[in-house]
C-alpha cells in the first residue's frame, strides 16, 4: 500500500499559484508509480510469496534509506521511536502491505487497490477516538465510500476468494490504524529517518511472518519477478514514498492525498490492459461510488486549507 502510505508528519504549506516543475514529478510519481505497484507485486508474486516479497523489498528499501541518511548526518532513532517504529510498522507493513500482497494470490491487483481506496474514510472513523469528529460532508463521504465498499465485496472478484478478500480487509483495517497511531501517540524520528526506521522494523516483522507460514522463494526466479521486486524497492519504496514526503512538505494537504483516487483507475486500468484481468460494469460501478466518498473528505481538506 505502496503505496496505502500515510506518514506521521504532516506540515505542508498552501501552495499559491502554479505548481513548480518538482512538484508535477512528485504528483507523477505518487500517481502513476504508487498506483502501478500493484500490478508489480503481482508479477513479483510468481516467485515471491507475499511475506517474504514484502519483508526483503522493506529491508532492502529501509538499510538504503537509513544509510544515505545516515550519511547525510541523520542521528539514528532513539529507543522509544525505535519502539514506534516497531509497532507501526508491524501494523502499516506487516498487517498491511503483507495481507495486500497476501489478497493479491487470488484477488485481481485493480479490485484491490480499488478496496483500498477506503482507507482514508476508515482513518476519519479511527480519529474519533481522539475526538475528532467528522463534519457532515465528511460524514457523508464516509457513508458513501463504505456503501461502494459494500458494493466492492457484492462483486464477482471477491465472492470468488473469500479469502482474499479477508486479507484486504485485514490490510486496511491495520494500515489505517497504524497511520493515525503514528500520527496520535507513536511519533516515528523525524524526516525520512522515520520512515526508515518504520521500513527495517516492518521488513523484519515480515520476515518472520514468512518464516511462520514457511515461505520459500521459487528458484530459479521467473526473470519478470526479479524485475518486479526491483522496481518496488527503488519506485514504489524509495522514489515514490520520498516523492510523497516532499508534497506533505511543500503541497496543500488534499493534493498531498490526491493520489487515494488516482492510483484505484490507474491500477484497474493497468490490470485490465497488461494482466487482461476480469473487472466487470458492477465493480467499476463500486469504485466510482468508494472514489466519490474519498472525493468528499479531499473537497472538505481543500475548503479548510484554503487551496
Amino acid at each position: 500500500m505502496s503505496t496505502l502510505a500515510t506518514p506521521a508528519h504532516a506540515g505542508p504549506a498552501s501552495a499559491r499559484g502554479g505548481l513548480p516543475p518538482l512538484l508535477w514529478l512528485c504528483l507523477a510519481a505518487t500517481w502513476v508509480v504508487w498506483g502501478s505497484t500493484y500490478l508489480a507485486i503481482k508479477y513479483a508474486l510468481i516467485s515471491f510469496p507475499p511475506f517474504l516479497q514484502m519483508g526483503s523489498r522493506f529491508l532492502v528499501a529501509g538499510v538504503l534509506l537509513a544509510a544515505w541518511m545516515r550519511w547525510r548526518g541523520a542521528p539514528w532513532p532513539t529507543r522509544l521511536q525505535w519502539r514506534n517504529a516497531l509497532i507501526v510498522g508491524a501494523l502499516m507493513l506487516g498487517g498491511g502491505m503483507g495481507g495486500t500482497a497476501h489478497a493479491e494470490v487470488s484477488i485481481g491487483s485493480g479490485l484491490v487497490v480499488a478496496f483500498i481506496a477506503v482507507i482514508p474514510l476508515l482513518i476519519a472513523l479511527l480519529n474519533l477516538i481522539w475526538g475528532i469528529r467528522p463534519t457532515r460532508l465528511e460524514a457523508a463521504g464516509i457513508a458513501l465510500g463504505l456503501v461502494g465498499v459494500l458494493m466492492l465485496t457484492q462483486g464477482s472478484g471477491f465472492k470468488s476468494s473469500p479469502e482474499g478478500l479477508m486479507a484486504i480487509c485485514v490490510a486496511c483495517v491495520c494500515w489505517s490504524l497504524g497511520s493515525v497511531l503514528s500520527q496520535r501517540s507513536l511519533p516515528l524520528a523525524p524526516g525520512a529517518m522515520g520512515f526508515a526506521s518504520e521500513m527495517l522494523c516492518g521488513g523484519v516483522v515480515l520476515m518472520v511472518l514468512a518464516a511462520v507460514s514457511g515461505e520459500t522463494m521459487a528458484w530459479p526466479p521467473q526473470p519478470v519477478a526479479v524485475a518486479a521486486w526491483i522496481y518496488l524497492v527503488v519506485f514504489g519504496s524509495l522514489i515514490a514514498f520520498n516523492a510523497y514526503m516532499v508534497l506533505l512538505a511543500q503541497a496543500p494537504a488534499a493534493l498531498a492525498a490526491s493520489y487515494t483516487f488516482v492510483n484505484p483507475v490507474i491500477a484497474m486500468l493497468l490490470g485490465v490492459w497488461i494482466a487482461h484481468e476480469a473487472v466487470s460494469r458492477f465493480e467499476w460501478y463500486a469504485v466510482g461510488v468508494v472514489l466519490a466518498g474519498v472525493l468528499l473528505l479531499l473537497f472538505k481538506r481543500t475548503k479548510k486549507s484554503g487551496a
